[in-house]
């Protein structure tokens, strides 16, 4: 039962997304286009979750026993760009078409603060293996909920008339603020 807590608090209560404004740079960027924003989904927490199980890895069996905490961001950063790379050649390779879609949204991922977020806080609160993947898996679905309900919602809005001056990142940030606002709704369901 605490498992299935803490992913839905990662997922809907605690949303980075809405409720904590990280990861704003890549959820503007994206969400301008549907399958975009889901791949991007996807991608977030694939990232998320295998730097948090290495992060927790490397944090527990080397970091901690050596007294190198003090390298735990930059030993962070290191991890999660490896894994962004890694990513990126993937993509290109096996998928050219969401490789160009995504852009430099896609080597954005490694200097997301929400990335790097989810390994701190999960050293930093002392959660064992399992509870570190299970908020990362929720942390990450969280952030591809967020993003394509934000996709969703500028995709609709292309067919609407938009005053002038709201036109673009204007009317995003009214439509996030109203996502955030009712996402604050879930805050004191869950711990």
């Amino acid at each position: 039962m605490e498992y299935f807590t803490l992913f839905m608090g990662a997922v809907v209560v605690n949303n980075f997304v809405l409720t904590k404004f990280l990861g704003l740079c890549i959820f503007f960027g994206v969400s301008k286009n549907l399958s975009a924003s889901a791949g991007m989904g996807i991608a977030v927490t694939a990232v998320m979750v295998m730097s948090s199980a290495l992060a927790w890895l490397i944090y527990n069996f080397i970091l901690l026993p050596f007294g190198l905490t003090f390298m735990t961001t930059a030993v962070f950063v290191l991890l999660i760009a490896s894994f962004v790379q890694l990513l990126e050649m993937v993509i290109k390779k096996y998928s050219p078409a969401l490789y160009n879609m995504w852009g430099i949204y896609l080597l954005l991922i490694a200097t997301n603060c929400i990335v790097l977020s989810i390994p701190l806080i999960n050293v930093e609160s002392s959660y064992g293996f399992l509870y570190s993947l299970v908020n990362a898996v929720g942390s990450g679905l969280g952030f591809a909920l967020a993003i394509v309900l934000m996709a969703s919602c500028r995709e609709k809005l292309r067919l609407a008339d938009v005053p002038k001056p709201l036109e673009g990142i204007g009317i995003a940030f009214i439509i996030a603020g109203m996502l955030a606002l009712s996402f604050l709704g879930f805050s004191g369901m869950i711990g």
